[in-house]
């Protein structure tokens, strides 16, 4: 889901007009400063995996009559150590590199942006803001959860980035058709091949790099966006929207084929969700609700959604046939998420349309003139299931229910499994 600081679009990354070049200057330099230094001092793929094998060292001998409690806390690090050798065995070699917006941005654009998110983001699984905008996990963070490595590092992040399980280069705000926002589709490839150079150039020169010639060919590329695109027709009529929909799907579509250009093998894309179901989108002002379908989201909203889905999955069709030694798969996130709503009493959901963290109360708690992150909004209470979280983005909770039917392959096109892509990774020239 989207809209820029509202979720994946829109208004916090404004059109830049004639300064586009000028900040891309800027920018740009300042992209290459934070890799360069983080490819110099960052340790390869080896020296990584031999410092985190370092057993934690033992606690200082415990005070008289604290003998039990220093046994329990020696045990719960020994487990929490056996966990994270699982997890790691289980991760070796795991490389992705993602592209898209706040759906799946992990802090690129509060790191690039300087932009502090405040409580009570973050509150449900990390107990403090990350810079996504949500109260915990976005799907991307499932995604490696799944494959035992860790969370992606965003590729603007100056501090604690981690770069030996791949990159996301995907920035809250951006769109897929160039020249809209700062960090489109075109520039976040243009990141990706300034990374992978860097990479190469450093491991030619005998210095170690986060990603190895291998890495770069078996990675998983991952892709979600579009929905900030859908967002920035919404206000045309029916018929416009639907005509404005195949240049994005073209964006999309050349930026797989540069990807591939540069090595790049098996694809993971995802559609749009369901935007018509979303509080940010109902709690707009309307005459009546005849536009609403038997689930209280906007039908003409959610149909311009299908058909956006449409046109990707059939775009992608075509590429399978171009690019015939490459795995592309397209995932149907619109079937997945309409059906927390449809169904929600089944995921336990008592309020499908409402937001957990917003301003107003039923039936939307939304009010798009203030946002979650002031002292005055009606927060739920930890532990109730919503799916969305500011009106925009999905709850942890709601992400991990997507996160699951992604990775089961049951939506996917062809039906397979993300992991059967990662377990069988092999170069194809």
């Amino acid at each position: 889901m989207a809209s820029a600081m509202n979720g994946g679009g829109g208004g916090a990354l404004k059109r830049i007009g004639p300064l586009r070049l000028q900040y891309y200057i800027v920018m740009g330099a300042v992209a290459a400063a934070v890799v360069l230094a983080t490819l110099r001092y960052m340790p390869g793929p080896a020296a990584a995996a031999a410092s985190s094998s370092v057993a934690r060292p033992g606690a200082s001998a415990a005070a008289p009559g604290a003998e039990a409690a220093a046994e329990a806390e020696g045990e719960e690090a020994a487990a929490e150590e056996r966990e994270r050798e699982k997890r790691k065995k289980k991760g070796d070699g795991v490389v992705l590199f993602n592209f898209g917006d706040s759906n799946s941005d992990t802090g690129g654009v509060a790191a690039v942006m300087g932009i502090r998110i405040a409580p009570p983001e973050g509150r449900a699984y990390f107990h403090h803001p990350t810079g996504r905008l949500s109260d915990g996990r976005v799907i991307l963070d499932f995604i490696c959860e799944s494959l035992g490595t860790h969370h992606l590092s965003p590729f603007m992040k100056p501090l604690g980035s981690n770069f030996t399980n791949g990159v996301n280069f995907a920035i809250a705000g951006s769109t897929a058709m160039p020249g809209v926002t700062t960090f489109s589709l075109d520039v976040q490839v243009d990141q990706f091949i300034f990374f992978k150079e860097r990479c190469l150039d450093a491991i030619e020169r005998g210095e170690s790099a986060p990603v190895d010639e291998m890495g770069f060919q078996t990675a998983l590329y991952t892709m979600d966006i579009g929905h900030n695109d859908i967002n920035g027709v919404l206000h045309m009529p029916y018929d416009e929207m639907i005509a404005n929909l195949p240049p994005v799907i073209t964006e999309i579509k050349k930026a797989i084929e540069r990807l591939h250009k540069n090595g790049a093998r098996k694809f993971w894309i995802h559609g749009t969700g369901a935007l018509g179901c979303m509080p940010q989108k109902l709690a707009m002002p309307r005459d009546d609700d005849s536009g609403l379908d038997e689930h209280g989201c906007i039908a003409s909203i959610n149909n311009v959604c299908k058909k956006f889905n449409s046109l990707l999955s059939e775009a992608l069709d075509e590429l399978r046939l171009t690019l015939k030694k490459s795995a592309i798969v397209f995932v149907d996130m619109f079937a997945i998420k309409y059906d927390l709503v449809a169904n929600h009493k089944k995921y336990g959901i008592e309020k499908p349309l409402m937001t957990c963290c917003g301003h107003g109360g039923p039936p939307y708690n939304y009010d798009p003139k203030k946002s979650c992150m002031t002292s005055d909004e009606d927060l739920c209470k930890l532990g109730e299931k919503f799916i969305s979280w500011d009106g925009v983005h999905f709850t942890d909770a709601a992400n991990g229910i997507v996160a699951s039917k992604v990775l089961s392959g049951e939506y996917s096109i062809p039906r397979v499994k993300l992991a059967s892509l990662v377990s069988t990774a092999k170069s194809d020239d």
